[in-house]
């Protein structure tokens, strides 16, 4: 008996490989918010989520797929967990919205020739706008089936898009639209006429079991943002992106970078 005694304390004495949970998140390449960069992932969102992942005793496993193929994975319950959706009615039927962990990034709109600086939501009629591919950005801009939309499956695209003249506007979160016009050195202007954003979600499939683990998962995202650490991990990825709020970036003259 004493060998088999011997052995089970010993297994008590290990961590148990139960409590580790394997967790699957669905991500697009959106930096600074999601930066995938072949087998490593990084970004704000991924930052937090590892941050609170560490406290569940998680194994998270990221893949990349285009956003609209995300939101499918979520769906289908490809995927856990899904990091900065906006809520839509259409999506909270297969999405537990579960907190609003990423601030809240206004709506931009980007052009290139000064006859296609927006002013007013009244301008976007007649303008080809580039769009990613299954996002949602404000209501009444979503539903707005009036509008020419041409869709693209990264902002990237998008802005190179724009560059070339294939459209005439792109509308972007502030962050990811600047960090892509600066990283990628793309010669754009940012229009005057802005929408206030809302906070985005951590979101759940209704189709997974961790779903009944909402509530750790709020739970862990409140310590987390009551430290340093949250409110530093956002300073350092608007640093070099916009050190001042986006407004005093904004383009009030008829002109763009050539």
């Amino acid at each position: 008996m004493r060998p088999f005694l011997l052995a089970s304390l010993l297994l008590l004495a290990l961590p148990s490989l139960a409590d580790t949970q394997r967790v699957v998140v669905g991500v697009n390449n959106a930096p600074p918010y999601r930066i995938v960069d072949g087998n490593r992932f990084g970004g704000l969102y991924i930052d937090i989520f590892n941050e609170i992942g560490r406290q569940l005793h998680w194994d998270i496993v990221y893949k990349e797929a285009p956003f609209r193929r995300v939101l499918w994975m979520m769906e289908n319950g490809q995927a856990d967990f899904m990091l900065g959706p906006l809520k839509t009615d259409e999506r909270d039927a297969y999405m537990d919205f579960v907190v609003q962990a990423f601030p809240a990034e206004r709506r931009l709109f980007f052009f290139r020739d000064p006859e296609n600086r927006i002013t007013s939501y009244d301008d976007l009629q007649g303008r080809t706008i580039g769009v990613l591919r299954g996002s949602s950005y404000f209501p009444r801009f979503d539903s707005d089936d009036t509008l020419n939309k041409v869709t693209a499956t990264r902002y990237e695209n998008l802005m190179r898009m724009l560059e070339q003249r294939h459209v005439d506007v792109v509308i972007a979160p502030e962050l990811v639209g600047l960090y892509t016009v600066e990283h990628f050195d793309i010669d754009v202007g940012v229009s005057p006429y802005t929408v206030e954003g809302k906070a985005s979600w951590i979101a759940i499939s209704r189709q997974s079991p961790l779903v009944l683990q909402a509530d750790a998962v709020r739970d862990a995202m409140a310590q987390l943002s009551k430290t340093p650490r949250y409110h530093n991990l956002i300073r350092k990825y608007r640093a070099g992106v916009t050190d001042e709020p986006a407004m005093l970036q904004v383009s009030n003259h008829p002109t763009v970078r050539r």
